[in-house]
């Protein structure tokens, strides 16, 4: 399938742990489409922010059971995509001044 990059990725993901893994393994991380395949999520990246990715690792998110009294409700799954960047590379986005 041949998406616009924008329809893969959702959201990048901000969190103590990927940023840690930013600094250590040069690695960021998104919120992508569930359907999304990791060639999808490779092209994605690479095409939207113009960098080149070394791997793509894919995980499944199962949404949290929350209950407000009686009343029980579930939050949605969703689909995660940690991208690792080749040697040089540097994504901007997360930078900070």
């Amino acid at each position: 399938m041949n998406r616009d990059p924008f329809d893969v990725l959702i959201k990048p993901l901000l969190t103590e742990k990927i940023t840690g893994l930013q600094d250590q393994a040069n690695r960021v991380a998104f919120v992508v489409r569930k359907n999304a395949t990791r060639v999808e999520i490779r092209l994605a990246v690479e095409s939207a922010l113009k960098v080149k990715v070394k791997a793509v690792n894919v995980m499944n998110v199962m949404g949290k059971t929350k209950r407000q009294g009686r009343f029980v409700g579930k939050r949605a799954d969703w689909k995660k995509a940690i991208v690792t960047l080749r040697e040089g590379e540097k994504l901007e986005l997360y930078e900070s001044a």
